[in-house]
């Protein structure tokens, strides 16, 4: 399932984004082509690389068609934009950088996901927990020039510590922070999540003008309903489910509490981090030039 959706100029006067996506029903994840018409600079944001928790094979389908749009439309690929490092899906950000080039970028705050789980995964000597595996470690309020457009990164931490959002002109692009209005928000309960945090980082995006368009990395969508993953800041304050106009924080972090205590742990967590730490790369090769995912036993 994909889309293309454009929209008329934002109050800033700066080009409108268009705005591409691919849908990955295995993972329910949404990886988007931020671009500005045929021919120009484009950016990737939560790429999806296929993986068989079975098999242990990899695949590139997902990321595949995603770089067919980007051929097709004559597009040239600047920037890998990461979210988060995603516990739901292995990102593909490193084979899109070895087939179309860019820079591969994510919140800064992503060095304490690597230590927490260089500690979990008890990783050697080899994994440095600086943020070298990226090209880019972005901060709250940074810019980033694709042509005519301008990214401008948002601090939005509460669901991870390094969670961030990309707003280019009205469309923002949230991660997992936001659901659709029926499904609510993020949990919090992975190393370094905060309810109180997040509840701060989602007034932070309702606070952008109403029409702002919000899209997500997920959809989990009702049984009643197709998936969907775009909505808007006045959608989301009218009817989010979990924090729409007049939930307190109280009630949010008390709401948030009880429902993540519910939930399973995702089911490719423990692979999807090994690999997502790493910029989309597989842990290097062993002595018989294989890489291997490990599993550690009765730790989550």
């Amino acid at each position: 399932m994909n889309s293309t959706s454009s929209a008329s100029p934002d109050p800033s006067d700066r080009p409108a984004p268009q705005v591409h996506a691919e849908f990955d029903p295995d993972t329910w994840t949404v990886t988007y082509v931020v671009h500005d018409g045929r021919g120009s600079p484009c950016a990737v944001i939560d790429a999806v690389l296929d993986y068989d928790a079975k098999s242990g094979r990899t695949r590139t389908r997902s990321a595949d068609r995603v770089a067919g749009f980007i051929r097709a439309q004559g597009l040239k690929l600047s920037w890998i934009l990461e979210t988060h490092a995603h516990a739901d899906h292995l990102s593909a950000a490193r084979y899109l950088q070895q087939q179309l080039g860019g820079q591969l970028a994510i919140g800064q705050h992503i060095t304490q996901v690597q230590q927490v789980f260089k500690g979990l995964f008890n990783l050697g000597d080899e994994f440095q927990a600086d943020g070298s595996q990226f090209d880019r470690l972005l901060a709250d309020g940074d810019t980033l020039a694709l042509g005519r457009l301008t990214g401008q990164v948002m601090a939005v931490p509460g669901h991870t510590p390094a969670c961030v959002a990309y707003r280019f002109g009205d469309a923002v692009f949230v991660g997992d922070t936001l659901f659709m209005p029926d499904v609510g928000t993020a949990r919090c309960d992975f190393p370094g999540g905060d309810a109180r945090v997040l509840y701060a980082s989602v007034r932070k995006l309702l606070s952008l003008p109403p029409h702002t368009r919000l899209f997500m990395c997920h959809d989990y969508p009702p049984s009643q309903r197709p998936v969907a993953f775009e909505s808007t800041v006045a959608a989301q304050r009218a009817h989010n489910i979990h924090v729409h106009d007049g939930i307190s924080e109280d009630d949010f972090v008390a709401m948030r509490t009880a429902r993540d205590a519910t939930l399973d742990v995702p089911a490719l967590i423990l692979p999807s981090v090994q690999v997502n730490i790493r910029g989309g790369a597989l842990p290097p090769g062993e002595a018989n030039g294989r890489s291997y995912l490990k599993i550690p036993i009765n730790v989550l």
